[in-house]
């Protein structure tokens, strides 16, 4: 309902309900939505279809569809595919798209629909693969063939350029290479054109709504979006607002291309403006709380705040402090993460920690900026390019607009790979079965699936250009303009290969579990073993073998043999993965993260001899598992991630949860925030924590909507609690519960 007044605290107000009732409708039209809190609101139920569909990450998710809406094929298999049929699509897509303005909000547009939802088939089957499928499905790989984003582009191109800007560069440069690059000018020329459209209505639909509008306040709000996004059609930014506009239409419509949600650094995008208008008299701090409120409310961009520049100086500046607070005001999931490490203002950290402690809405995570650096460093990127390094997905970082990496998108599962290399030892009559042999055995497996997800990499970077590509992003990347060429194929500078690991407690565990109950003290045989593995512990003395094997002391414990083979698998698989270069010469780079798919890679794996049974879920990330100590465990746990960094500027974060009590005043916030440091200090890379009201918690887990506002940090991303299927909310709640118990 709108407000009539000036107070931007009540416009804030208004804009959260409504962000709450739109969540709820999604809720009840899409079902559980196991990630990103992604601002979609829902068309008019005669635009919708509700489909199944795939996310920006692979993952099958319900979506909506236009109603009537349908891209062109250009190829046999119903698909559209290469850069102009991709291009000449979303064009029309986005002028089919509806308009979107809240009278509240300083800003127009919202996206209802996600242009990947019509990727069907996603791959082009003329490209094909199928020599390695067999190892594929036998180490249960997420290969990344066919995956999108997951890179950070530069958006200061587009606030310097604005969007004809942007459409002049690309005339010039297809000009200057023609014939080279006529298909990819093309395409990148459509997507320029929609927006502009898009833009265009959006200014005309607020100057009819100003004229109908007969409160004095909104309607002047509305005829100030008409003017802003009259100008912005065809002209680059001006004010603090207007910049705040242009970054939000390209957020959305890069977030309905393909899912990216990265962003980059808002506080140093942001400040030119905001010190030339607040110098002119132009622009309050509360409007630019307001105005940057109003961005993060119409999608959940992946944002850093301080850490260094190219020279390592400390960019955090005034603005960054204003972002934490809008954010804050706003109290909505959001993904912002807070920069500590040496030289970075430590007020920040300080502030974030308030918040975090305060609000009790997983926000914000903070990032470790030094190893970053010096990981990337060690792949043969420049120190100042390694700096410039930016938080930008779950887990993730990339250079904006120069390095494309497939961050977050590679997983290789230990337990599925750990499960091959016990059945391959097990079945040789002549190999020896021992802890050496195995240990042997998993690393040879290892290695194969890291040589497999090599060689899907080259497929990848073979023909993603000709399949979908990144024209969005694109635009605003160094390279791919003015060499006619997508971020895919040679058109930036830096190529970094994300390959994340899986399941590393969980095969740490099975591995201690073994060596203790199998090895040391013969409890078990190793037949007995495969026979309780297969069966899924049943059986009459199924259960007490479980127990027996889920009671050897753990990964994160300390100094004990789980938590060296937790330090062991890590070493091991990033020798393998940073040993060589990918076939056609691309560089991989190794992290721990399983993002959530921690349910999905569970459910495809069998029983483990740490106890697990079949189908349950693998350990999260680097964590060990929920319960790993009953003692001291919030230090333990970030003493035992530490131990595990891959080191190579891919990250293992640190998930953490705390019960309120912890930081119940002044020098528990402290403690929380030396907690955080000694992580860094200590290797740490990122760290993602909840701080929640257990008993709160419990009861959104008995009827989630009771709590319908509650957020909570599943892994990278946050989301509102009542979104989240039953099996990930009791993720959360076995994980907060866990550490309550420490």
């Amino acid at each position: 309902m709108a407000v009539t007044t000036l107070t931007y605290g009540q416009r804030l107000d208004a804009l959260r309900a409504a962000k709450l009732e739109q969540t709820r409708e999604k809720q009840e039209v899409l079902g559980a939505m196991d990630h990103d809190d992604w601002a979609v609101v829902l068309p008019p139920p005669e635009l919708r279809e509700v489909i199944d569909a795939i996310s920006g990450s692979g993952e099958p998710i319900t979506d909506c569809i236009y109603k009537g809406w349908h891209p062109q094929s250009n190829h046999p298999s119903g698909g559209f595919f290469g850069p102009r049929a991709v291009g000449d699509n979303y064009r029309d897509f986005l002028e089919h798209h509806p308009v979107y303005i809240d009278p509240n909000s300083s800003l127009a547009g919202a996206y209802m629909f996600n242009f990947m939802s019509y990727r069907k088939p996603y791959w082009n089957p003329d490209f094909d693969y199928s020599h390695l499928q067999p190892d594929q499905e036998k180490y249960q790989l997420i290969h990344g063939i066919g995956g999108s984003q997951h890179f950070c582009q530069d958006l200061q191109i587009g606030l310097d350029l604005g969007w004809q800007g942007l459409l002049e560069k690309i005339r010039r440069y297809r000009k200057l290479n023609y014939p080279h690059g006529h298909d990819f000018y093309h395409g990148i020329g459509s997507v320029v054109h929609g927006v502009q459209d898009w833009i265009r209505r959006h200014a005309d639909a607020a100057r009819a709504m100003a004229e109908r509008e007969t409160d004095p306040v909104l309607r002047r709000n509305l005829e100030e979006i008409a003017a802003m996004n009259a100008h912005l059609v065809t002209e680059p930014p001006r004010t603090f607002r207007d910049a705040c506009q242009w970054i939000l239409w390209y957020q959305m419509v890069a977030r309905m291309f393909n899912g990216s949600g990265s962003l980059g650094q808002l506080d140093v995008l942001l400040a030119p403006y905001y010190e030339r208008d607040t110098a002119a008299g132009l622009l309050t701090d509360e409007e630019a709380i307001f105005h940057i409120a109003c961005l993060l409310l119409r999608d959940t961009a992946y944002i850093q705040l301080g850490g260094p520049d190219a020279d390592g100086r400390d960019v955090t500046n005034h603005l960054s402090y204003l972002v934490l607070e809008a954010g804050h005001r706003l109290g909505i999931p959001a993904n912002i993460g807070v920069s500590v490490g040496e030289g970075i203002d430590p007020g920040l950290l300080q502030r974030g920690v308030e918040i975090i402690v305060g609000d009790r809405h997983g926000y914000p995570k903070f990032l470790g900026s030094d190893h970053v650096v010096a990981g990337t460093v060690r792949n043969g990127v420049p120190l100042e390019a390694a700096r410039q390094r930016t938080y930008s997905g779950c887990h993730w970082s990339a250079i904006p607009g120069r390095e494309y990496g497939l961050m977050d998108i590679v997983k290789i599962n230990f337990g599925a790979v750990f499960d091959v290399a016990l059945r391959d030892m097990l079945a040789g009559e002549r190999a020896p079965h021992t802890l050496d042999a195995l240990w042997e055995r998993f690393v040879h497996h290892l290695a194969r699936a890291v040589a497999v997800v090599a060689e899907g990499l080259d497929v990848h970077m073979a023909h993603m250009h000709d399949v979908f590509p990144e024209l969005v992003l694109d635009l605003c990347c160094h390279g791919p303009i003015e060499k006619g060429l997508d971020a895919s194929h040679g058109g930036v500078e830096f190529y970094l290969l994300g390959v994340d690991g899986a399941a590393l407690a969980t095969v740490a565990d099975s591995f201690a579990a073994i060596e203790q109950r199998v090895v040391r003290e013969g409890r078990l045989t190793w037949e007995d073993l495969l026979r309780h593995l297969d069966a899924d512990w049943a059986g009459p003395d199924g259960e007490r073998a479980r127990l027996m094997m889920s009671s050897v002391p753990r990964f994160g414990h300390g100094n004990t043999p789980a938590d060296d083979y937790a330090w062991r698998i890590s070493e091991a698989f990033s020798a393998l993965v940073t040993a060589k270069p990918t076939p056609a010469g691309f560089r991989m780079v190794p992290g721990l993260f399983s993002w959530a798919l921690t349910i999905a890679m569970g459910a495809r794996l069998g029983a483990t001899p740490n106890g697990r049974r079949a189908g349950e879920p693998i350990s999260q990330g680097a964590n060990p598992h929920p319960g790993f100590r009953k003692d001291g465990a919030p230090t333990a746990l970030a003493v035992a991630v530490a131990a595990v960094q891959p080191g190579y500027g891919n990250t293992a974060p640190l998930q953490i949860d705390l019960e309120p009590s912890i930081a119940s005043d002044e020098a528990a916030r402290s403690q929380i925030a030396s907690l955080i440091r000694t992580h860094f200090d200590l290797g740490g890379t990122q760290i993602n924590m909840n701080v929640l009201d257990t008993q709160k918690l419990l009861e959104a887990y008995e009827d989630p909507s009771k709590y319908p506002d509650l957020v909570v940090r599943v892994t990278g991303f946050s989301a509102y609690f009542s979104s989240l299927s039953p099996e990930f909310r009791k993720m959360v709640v076995d994980r907060v519960l866990a550490a309550e118990s420490a």
